[in-house]
């Protein structure tokens, strides 16, 4: 599967590393590389989260609850 991770020049410039089933990735940042499904899918987890998180984070300041 081809994904392309965002990079800058600050936070998200390095590389990055995911671990599957035991066996590590170095995924590089602005560029199309291919992926097995099993890396693309913990991507997309952890994407998802961030923005379960940043949305709670976001209610919490309001006083949302």
């Amino acid at each position: 599967m081809k994904i392309k991770l965002f990079k800058d020049n600050s936070r998200y410039k390095e590389d990055l590393f995911v671990s599957v089933n035991g066996v590590n990735y170095k995924i590089r940042r602005g560029v199309e590389v291919e992926v097995p499904p099993e890396v693309a899918e913990v991507l997309e987890h952890s994407q998802m989260q961030d923005e379960r998180t940043a949305a709670r984070i976001a209610a919490a300041e309001n006083g949302v609850q």
